[in-house]
């Protein structure tokens, strides 16, 4: 087998920067089409509806537009053309078999009856047992879009649970880890909860003296991912859902770590009341700038009557239908359901890719990834431990956790060397995540990078180590090799130019 090497520039030489691709309304000229428009009448279209002035639209050939487009695909860097260490966001290779067979449901209609969806219902329905299976849970909703979203559906399922048994109006409270995903405690206040956070203790778990005493009756659930945003399995998991269900509430499972738990564990033995699964993440569907994603929520059986309806109900002689949209019969009414999270099967494309993964894996295969996913981090944190604090000094799981707080007292930060990480042909980890850990950068390599990228990716890391010791300046100043160097993401956050401004034009800014 041929391993592909990375070409490392040398920081001290004069490397050609690519250059930069002019806006499509800088290329246009007047007069380019790559289309001839059949002329039409424009009298037949009513005065009111007719444009004032016509349309600002850049001009071009379409070769223009090809290689406009293609010279970006060319300056981007994905998932296709090398590593990619963001921490909690697994971004393994997504095979693309599965974007072949999503393809085959293209043209699905979202509102096609039953009776012409049998295939479709079927395989929403074999992806729901999938699913129970994997997580250890008994019914699985696929309506909601995201990892984020998922969790709030889960929070409504809570209180819709705790409204129920006549407790809503006291139960208002959330727990969530010092550790959480910042998604959890934002979902909490969109659901109308207050959020109380509690401590980790010395090892990376949550302190479950703290969280004994931040329960009350006033708590309806408390929020844990597992392995946590440290990359540490929760040692005392039980002991941690057992005083939590001995307080009256519920424990929520975000699963965007369940890469790690693949054959490994499954969250509905550990004692949890359901978790979310990101398929965009574990299931390898493309995901990054937004979406697309899936987030199907898995429930334990005392909480499926308040999942999003409508559910897929197979009959005895095999059909399926919704269980809301009969045309044979009186349909179901919502009963105590939380009603409707997205149009019926959520983002369907992706779950038929994370289908085709699953399915092409097999049982064997998603036991191996999961071992896989942990040896990898195992591997490449021991690499790095010469040069880089640890956080917590106990064998990680799928990702793991470094600091950079030695680097920053020898005039460079977490961010100077993720950005020289970019010199190195490398895409950055997630930084200063968890805030727990001072100049924290959280790497997560996945199963599906070979040794020799881990050892060029560690050996870019040590060389950066090194740099900070004798020239931190030169850090500080990276990169240097990059299209752009560094931007100014304060003002990009916050000030937004989201379109052309066209000039001469007064109001296009």
């Amino acid at each position: 087998m041929s391993v592909r090497t990375q070409t490392i520039p040398d920081v001290g030489a004069k490397t050609p920067v690519p250059a930069l691709e002019p806006l499509l309304f800088e290329l246009a000229r007047p007069g380019r089409s790559g289309r001839h428009v059949v002329s039409h009448d424009a009298a037949d279209i009513p005065a009111a509806f007719q444009r004032k002035a016509p349309l600002r639209l850049p001009e071009l050939t379409e070769p223009q537009v090809v290689r406009h487009y293609t010279h970006l695909a060319q300056l981007n860097y994905s998932v296709d053309t090398g590593m990619y260490p963001l921490g909690s966001c697994t971004m393994k290779y997504n095979p693309k078999v599965n974007d072949r067979v999503a393809s085959l449901f293209a043209d699905l209609h979202p509102r096609q009856s039953y009776r012409t969806t049998q295939g479709v219902l079927a395989l929403a329905y074999e992806i729901e047992q999938m699913l129970a299976k994997i997580t250890g849970m008994d019914f699985v909703s696929l309506q909601p879009q995201a990892g984020a979203q998922s969790e709030f559906t889960a929070l409504l399922v809570f209180k819709a649970y705790h409204a129920k048994r006549g407790e809503a109006a006291t139960r208002r409270r959330i727990i969530v880890p010092d550790s959480a995903h910042g998604t959890n405690p934002a979902s909490a206040a969109m659901c109308g909860y207050q959020v109380t956070t509690v401590k980790s203790d010395a090892r990376g778990n949550v302190d479950l003296d703290a969280l004994r005493s931040a329960l009350g009756p006033d708590v309806a659930g408390f929020m844990l991912t597992n392995p946590n945003t440290l990359g540490l399995f929760e040692e005392r998991v039980r002991d941690v859902c057992d005083a939590v269900h001995a307080a009256g509430a519920l424990v929520y499972g975000d699963g965007a770590n369940m890469n790690a738990l693949l054959g490994v564990a499954r969250p509905g033995d550990l004692g949890f009341d359901c978790v979310h699964i990101n398929v965009h993440k574990t299931f390898s569907t493309p995901h990054g700038a937004g979406g697309p994603g899936a987030g199907p929520l898995c429930v334990k059986a005392h909480l499926r009557p308040f999942l999003p309806k409508p559910w897929i109900v197979r009959e005895a002689d095999g059909s399926y239908h919704y269980d809301t949209a009969r045309e044979d019969r009186e349909p179901a009414g919502l009963g105590d359901s939380i009603g409707t999270i997205k149009q019926r099967l959520g983002n369907f494309g992706v779950l038929v890719r994370a289908y085709t993964y699953m399915k092409t894996l097999g049982e064997e295969g998603m036991v191996e990834t999961g071992r896989d996913a942990i040896l990898a981090a195992n591997y490449l944190l021991a690499l790095l431990r010469p040069a880089y604090d640890l956080a917590y000094d106990r064998p990680p799981m799928h990702e793991f956790v470094i600091s950079a707080a030695k680097q920053k007292k020898q005039g460079a930060s977490a961010l100077d060397v993720s950005k020289a990480l970019l010199d190195e042909g490398f895409h950055s980890p997630t930084v200063y995540f968890p805030l727990i850990v001072p100049e924290a950068m959280m790497i997560e390599p996945t199963e599906t990078e070979p040794r020799e990228t881990l050892d060029a990716f560690a050996a870019a890391m040590l060389r950066i180590a090194e740099r900070v010791k004798t020239d931190p300046a030169a850090v500080r100043d990276a990169p240097r090799f990059t299209p752009l160097r560094r931007l100014d993401e304060v003002t990009a956050a916050r000030k937004p130019v989201l379109r052309y401004a066209v000039p001469g034009v007064a109001g296009a800014e």
